[in-house]
This record gives C-alpha cells, structure tokens and sequence, in this order.
C-alpha cells in the first residue's frame, strides 16, 4: 500500500456545525513531510473535542478503494481529503480491518480505534442533509488511530499492515452495533475485550452496568 495523500485542515465556520459552529474538516493534501505526534497532527484543526481528537482519536485515515466506491456512486470524482482524513491510503478498505490492526509508515505506526460514525458536519461538508445515512448504509467508514510510535510521513511513502492477534472486533461489526440500542451483554464485553477507543470504552462499560442491573 501507498500513503496516496497527507491531509491537513484549518479551522472554519460552517452550517449546522456542532456547538462551536467550527469544523477542520476541510482538509488540504500537504507535498511535504509530515509530523505525527500521539495527538495526531499538530497543525490540524479539531474544532469538537467532545466527540472527536485525543490519543485514541488521533488520526483519521480513508482509503482509495471507499473514494473510488463514492465516486461511482456519487457520480463525481472525489479529492483525497474530503471525508475530513488525514491520511489517505491506497488499496485500503476501511471495513476489512479490525481494531487493534497496525498501519506502519517507516517508524511511525498507527493502531486501529474505531470506525467514523456520521454527523451533520460530515452531512454539511458534503452539502446533502442525507448523507449521514447514505454513509451509513455503504458501510465504508474509515478508520480512527492511536500512534503508537510518533514520527514523520510523506504523501508516496510505502504503508505496511500488520493483524493484531489479541482479542477484537472487526470495524464494520463495531460500525453496524453502533446502529443497535439494545446489544446483549456478550455483544458489549466483545467490544470491551477489544483495544477500543477511550470514547467507545466509557459507553460500552456505562451499558455494561446498565445491563448487569449495577
């Protein structure tokens, strides 16, 4: 796999935003190197921290294969950065990875968190008031990332995938309960045996003791 693009936002206003009526999802393709730090890219904007950013969130990546499924169904080619990614990846599809899975880039390597769960700043980056549930329904949702090594990455570097061997859940399954109000409770302590997202551990243990009567 190939690094296809490195992408970096800047803070704006935008319609129907969260609370801040701010967003970074605008992203721009930078030529040269990058720094990845365990709070992602420095000069990257995260306007909603409630919901998005942080160790666990550090970084967004999207692969070629989800962009050319969208153009096509979409009917208009789509540039590396709109979906709000950092990283854009070739021959990289997002719902066949499982967390834990690691994405190395020479010496910085990423842990797979958690997939990207729709809002209306993705709705209103996209211009459509549906798209949240288009996005959900294609099942393509990218991918959040811890750093686990910190260090530099340039748009043509060479990207190696390495499975976690451990206890997981796969992307699309932690996409697709996401969706489903009552999970049972070996549904939840699936999730919770996995190396999740900080975010989706606190909920996960909350519906855990909701569900053992705590």
């Amino acid at each position: 796999m190939k690094l296809i693009s490195v992408n970096i936002g800047q803070e704006r206003n935008i319609p129907n935003a969260k609370a801040s009526g701010k967003t970074g999802i605008y992203k721009t393709p930078i030529k040269t190197p990058v720094q990845i730090t365990a709070n992602g890219i420095p000069d990257d904007a995260i306007c909603d921290t409630k919901h998005h950013g942080g160790p666990d969130q550090a970084i967004y990546i999207y692969g070629t294969p989800d962009y050319q499924a969208w153009s096509q169904a979409l009917g208009r080619e789509l540039e590396p950065g709109t979906f709000g990614e950092n990283l854009t990846i070739s021959e990289l599809e997002s719902a066949t990875l499982r967390v834990g899975d690691i994405l190395q880039f020479n010496e910085v390597r990423l842990q797979v968190t958690s997939p990207r769960m729709p809002c209306m700043t993705l709705a209103a980056r996209m211009g459509d008031n549906k798209f949240p549930e288009k996005f959900r329904q294609a099942e393509r949702p990218g991918l959040y990332c811890r750093v686990l090594n910190e260090g530099w990455v340039q748009e043509g570097g060479t990207v190696s995938l390495e499975r976690y061997s451990g206890e997981t859940i796969s992307i699309l399954g932690m996409f697709r309960d996401y969706y489903i109000h009552d999970l049972d409770v070996a549904t939840v302590q699936h999730h919770l045996a996995a190396p999740i997202a900080i975010r989706d551990r606190v909920e996960k243990e909350k519906q855990l003791q909701k569900l053992l009567g705590k």
